[in-house]
């Protein structure tokens, strides 16, 4: 029993120690006004990145936003039935980026940070579409056929591969793409507690269900779509355009009935970000930092995620899935979470003084739209977290299939594990399991970064060749 203590607590200090390495401060700088900035390993990793290859791609997110958009429209289903789009990657991923961070995080940012937060959440999103680009043209160069599901399958785990292993050797697996897969596997176990604990949270206050009941009836239509075969990106396909026009639409109501304030609020957003009343009152560092971190977080570019979406597209050019996933970031923090943002900044402060989290958000929401506004919230946090969960057992499947071949009893075994802690989250809260999901997704942004520079050139070919030869014979036939 006593050994059962000490490993158990041996793995509780060395999960704290590689968070706080992760996402802890690594480096601290001096700002005016006694405030300090501090730098995370991976606020080092990604931003750097994001300047890097919007430099490289010739400033893409400005330069190709409207064939980004046009993309959506081009082919959206594949007509042999076993492949996904384009649009339906864009769609999974989406389903990912788009949970409960852009609902509670959103609100977090601001709640510590101020509005400025949302400015330089902004700058993580226009810098991060270029990593994103990256490494989803990436994940379509090096996909592999999926002998179990149909169509294609891959990501970093794949290219990784390719990278560390040379021709003709007979290693089957990379170490580093073990690790990153690895990392995967654990940051999606643990994101899958989270969400039962959200879902089951949201509807006990709201509707007053018993976590109990709302958990047996979440597991249950879970594993009604994830235990089929291809169930997940049909739901997905329709789940994730209306939850998000719903959302943004019910924002655009709350923008147009307070047009008179919305001036106030984005000149509260821009004068915060870097304003001089923040850095002499101290606390300029927060703003930015809590900005980064939370735009970091959400759109999930440089972490390995949507690429596992992006390889099982049927696309005709490498490029498009790039600029698809560039597009998703975009989605994400630039639509979904500054529609967060105005529900909270057109909300008066006395209203939310003293709150947080999920009751500061239902009391703005309850100040627009009355006691529908808190029923809306919380429908709308159960479909985002919801596709969530699907979202990431599609992930899954390309890094089960690394680690252990074309087996079903593994792809099985994993959507039961996931599915168990679905549950188990809907009961009860553990900080070591949440711990786990923000562990595994800077794991997996480490391992992940290490290959995309130096790959990154292949990327570019890619972006080349096609604005060479797609684009411009596009233009001749229009």
């Amino acid at each position: 029993m006593e050994l059962l203590q000490t490993l158990s607590q041996g793995m509780v200090a060395l999960l704290k120690a590689v968070y706080n390495l992760l996402w802890g401060d690594l480096i601290t700088l001096p700002l005016p006004g006694g405030s300090t900035l501090g730098l995370s390993l991976l606020v080092l990793l990604l931003v750097p990145a994001g300047v890097y290859f919007t430099i490289r791609t010739r400033f893409l997110p400005f330069r190709l936003f409207p064939e980004m958009l046009r993309l959506t429209t081009e082919n959206r289903k594949d007509p042999g039935g076993q492949s996904i789009s384009g649009f339906q990657a864009l769609m999974v991923s989406t389903a990912c980026r788009v949970g409960m961070g852009n609902l509670v995080g959103v609100v977090a940012a601001i709640s510590a940070g101020g509005a400025g937060a949302v400015f330089w959440m902004w700058v993580i999103a226009l810098l991060g579409s270029s990593t994103a680009f990256i490494e989803s043209t990436l994940a379509q160069l090096y996909k592999q056929p999926d002998p179990l599901y149909g169509g294609y399958r891959g990501g970093p785990a794949y290219y990784i591969h390719k990278l560390m292993i040379r021709p003709g050797s007979k290693q089957r697996r990379s170490v580093l793409a073990v690790l990153f897969a690895l990392s995967g596997l654990l940051c999606w176990c643990g994101i899958s507690q989270v969400i039962g604990n959200t879902i089951s949270s949201s509807f006990e206050n709201a509707f007053h269900i018993p976590p109990l009941v709302s958990t047996v009836f979440m597991v249950a239509a879970a594993a009604l779509i994830v235990l089929r075969k291809n169930a997940t990106v049909k739901v997905l396909d329709r789940m994730v355009p209306v939850m998000a026009a719903c959302y943004f639409f019910a924002t655009l109501f709350i923008i147009l009935k307070n047009a008179g304030q919305l001036p106030a609020a984005f000149g509260q957003i821009f004068s915060e970000a870097c304003g001089l009343r923040q850095a002499v009152a101290g606390g300029i560092g927060a703003v930015i930092m809590n900005g980064a971190k939370r735009g970091l977080f959400s759109n999930e570019a440089g972490s390995g995620s949507a690429p596992c979406a992006a390889a099982a597209a049927e696309i005709s050019h490498p490029a498009k899935s790039g600029l698809l996933q560039a597009l998703g970031v975009f989605i994400d923090t630039l639509l979904i979470c500054t529609c967060s943002a105005m529900i909270m900044l057109l909300t008066p402060a006395k209203l939310t003084q003293g709150l947080e989290g999920m009751d500061l958000l239902q009391a703005a929401m309850g100040y627009h739209f009355g006691e529908f506004g808190v029923v809306f919230i919380a429908v709308i946090l159960w479909l985002f977290s919801f596709s969530t969960f699907l979202g990431i057992l599609f992930y899954a499947r390309s890094n089960i299939a690394y680690l252990f071949g074309d087996s079903w009893a593994w792809q099985t075994a994993y959507k039961l594990l996931a599915l168990v802690m679905l549950f188990v989250g809907g009961l009860a809260a553990y900080q070591l399991v949440w711990d786990l999901g923000d562990v595994g997704v800077g794991l997996m942004t480490v391992f992940n970064m290490i290959a995309l520079f130096p790959l990154s050139r292949q990327a570019l070919d890619a972006l080349r060749d096609y604005e060479q030869t797609q684009m411009p014979r596009r233009s001749k036939k229009g």
